[in-house]
């Protein structure tokens, strides 16, 4: 089996081609390129391989580019440590990840998918995912709210807002000046309005911006529960679910 390495980072890069050695010794690494630009040009002189590992944020540009310039047609298992958003992207399209750093485990499960997999990768179905995770990733989000004060129409920037909660059938944002302000969206749909490197859904009525966090207690059944500023409920929790990609993104 040929392997192609796109990474840039070179620790990263001597750790990956090690736990595949180990794990597939008859692998062969067949090219290891840190750049768009030498992807571009490695493809363009070398027949596919087998199988790409693929880091997402190359020194010069996404790695997303490089299908933009040449054609890919192996499957693809991405190492990225991008935000908790982009890998749920991942997971609906069913694009294999791991999240740096490489753990050899997780390294095996995602061959172990490659194997079960293999001869059955269509590159047009490849392209159409990967464009979409593309859209997700450069998507442009929401810089401010329209909201209804008595008669008058004003706006909030996303900047001043601590976080969103829902109750009693609505939706409202609180602000850094302690505000709450109803909107007219629901939490599923904010979700995807604001940026994930901001702001996390931690249970069914919450999305959190990091900042607005004083505190994190430890709680029952391996939950979080937390403190907001401008807060007074006593019951904000991190569901056990998310406990974990809560502390990803909180750990960046």
């Amino acid at each position: 089996m040929n392997v192609l390495i796109i990474e840039d980072e070179v620790q990263a890069a001597r750790r990956l081609e090690t736990l595949i050695n180990e794990l597939v010794p008859l692998a062969k690494i067949s090219g290891r390129v840190d750049s768009v630009k030498s992807a571009v040009k490695w493809f363009k002189n070398n027949p596919q391989p087998d199988l790409i590992f693929m880091d997402i944020q190359l020194g010069d540009g996404l790695s997303f580019e490089i299908f933009e310039m040449t054609d890919v047609a192996a499957p693809i298992i991405f190492t990225t440590a991008y935000d908790a958003y982009a890998l749920k992207a991942f997971k609906v399209n069913s694009i294999d990840y791991i999240l740096k750093p490489v753990d050899k485990d997780e390294l095996k499960a995602a061959m172990e998918k490659f194997n079960s997999r293999q001869g059955g990768t269509d590159p047009r179905n490849l392209v159409h995912n990967i464009n979409q995770v593309v859209q997700l990733l450069t998507k442009k989000y929401k810089e401010r709210f329209v909201i209804k004060v008595g008669e008058h129409l004003r706006t909030i920037a996303v900047t001043d807002i601590q976080y969103f909660y829902s109750a009693e059938k609505a939706t409202f944002c609180t602000t850094k000046d302690s505000r709450n302000h109803i909107l007219d969206f629901t939490l599923d749909q904010l979700e995807l309005m604001v940026n994930p490197d901001e702001f996390y859904r931690i249970n069914r009525k919450y999305i959190v911006r990091a900042a607005s966090i004083k505190d994190i207690i430890s709680y029952t059944n391996s939950r979080l529960k937390l403190i907001l500023a401008g807060s007074d409920d006593d019951d904000i929790i991190v569901s056990r679910e998310r406990v974990q990609e809560f502390r990803q993104w909180l750990d960046r």
